[in-house]
C-alpha cells in the first residue's frame, strides 16, 4: 500500500495501550529490515531518517526507498523525518513526500520553539501529514545532535505548547539521553504521569536505545505512543556486517555482508517490537 500518516497509528496506540516502533534507518538494508520486522509481528510501523542521513542521501532518494518498500508491504509504513532542525528541512521532506514530520525547536527558548512549530504545522497541514515537536531537551550526542545534559521537560509549559501550536505529538524529556548508556537511566516516571494529564496528544519518547524493558513498558502505560530506536539498529547492522567479515576476511561482494547486517537489524526491531506491543 502507499505510505500512510502516522496520525492513525498513534492515535490506535494511543487507545490501545501499545506504542508504535519508530526505527531510525540509514540504508535500503536497514529499511528492508524494518519493514520486514513489522511483516513478521503484524504492526504497522514508523521508519524515520534524521537530518544527517537526509543529508548522506537526499529527502528524494528515502523517500523513494520506502515508498517501494511500502507498496508492497503487508502492514501500514509512514515515513518521518527525525529531528527537523528547520522550517526548510521539513519543507524539503514534505514536498519529497514524507507522511510524518518532527520540528525540534527544543535548542530554542520556549517562544522561539513555538514560533518555529507552528509555522511547520501550518505548512504541513496543507499537505494533512502531522507533526511532532519536541518541548525540553532529551540528552546525549548522536547523529550531530548535542542534547548535552538534557533539559526536562515541563508540564505546565507541555500544555500551553500544545495549545499554541496545534502540534499532533509531543516528544517530552523524562531522563533519556540520545546514544549509547553508561549506565541504565533514571527515568522520571512521576513527570511523565504529570504531563499525561494536562496534555492529550500522543506522547514520544527519544533516546530509548538501551532502556529495559520495564522501563518502556512503564512508559506507554503513561502515555507514550511512540518509541524511537536509533543506536540499537546502527549497532546491530554493524555488529552484523563486522562478524561476517570476521569469518569471511576475503570476501568482496558487498551484498553478502550488507545482508547479515540486514538480517541482525530485522531481529532487533522485532524483539523490540514485541516489548512496545506487549501490556
Amino acid at each position: 500500500m502507499p505510505l500512510v500518516t502516522s496520525k492513525k497509528m498513534l492515535l490506535d496506540a494511543q487507545a490501545g495501550g501499545y506504542a508504535v516502533g519508530a526505527f531510525n534507518i540509514e540504508n535500503m538494508e536497514m529499511a528492508q529490515a524494518v519493514v520486514k520486522a513489522a511483516e513478521e509481528t503484524s504492526v504497522p510501523v514508523i521508519i524515520q531518517t534524521t537530518p544527517s542521513t537526509v543529508k548522506y542521501g537526499s529527502p528524494d532518494l528515502y523517500c523513494a526507498i520506502v515508498s517501494a518498500l511500502a507498496k508492497n508491504a503487508k502492514v501500514p509504513v509512514a515515513l518521518h523525518l527525525d529531528h527537523g532542525e528547520s522550517y526548510e528541512l521539513a519543507h524539503s521532506a514534505l514536498v519529497a513526500g514524507y507522511t510524518s514530520i518532527m520540528i525540534d525547536g527544543s535548542q530554542l527558548s520556549f517562544e522561539e520553539n513555538i514560533e518555529l512549530t507552528s509555522a511547520v504545522v501550518k505548512e504541513s497541514a496543507v499537505y494533512g501529514i502531522p507533526v511532532e515537536a519536541e518541548l525540553g531537551k532529551v540528552g546525549g550526542k548522536e547523529d550531530g545532535l548535542d542534547g548535552g545534559a538534557g533539559n526536562y521537560t515541563d508540564p505546565h509549559e507541555a500544555k500551553e505548547f500544545v495549545q499554541r501550536t496545534g502540534v499532533f505529538s509531543l516528544a517530552v524529556a523524562i531522563g533519556t539521553a540520545h546514544g549509547v548508556y553508561s549506565e541504565i537511566p533514571k527515568l522520571d516516571i512521576d513527570r511523565l504521569e504529570q504531563i499525561r494529564h494536562v496534555v492529550d496528544v500522543p506522547l514520544v519518547l527519544h533516546g530509548a536505545s538501551g532502556l529495559t524493558e520495564e522501563q518502556l513498558k512503564q512508559c506507554i502505560t503513561r502515555g507514550i505512543c511512540k518509541v524511537n530506536i536509533a543506536t540499537e539498529l546502527r549497532k546491530a547492522y554493524s555488529d552484523g556486517i563486522k562478524e561476517y567479515f570476521s569469518k569471511n576476511p576475503d570476501a568482496f561482494d558487498p551484498k553478502k555482508p550488507c545482508a547479515a547486517g540486514r538480517e541482525k537489524v530485522m531481529q532487533t526491531a522485532i524483539n523490540i517490537i514485541k516489548v512496545l506491543h506487549t501490556p
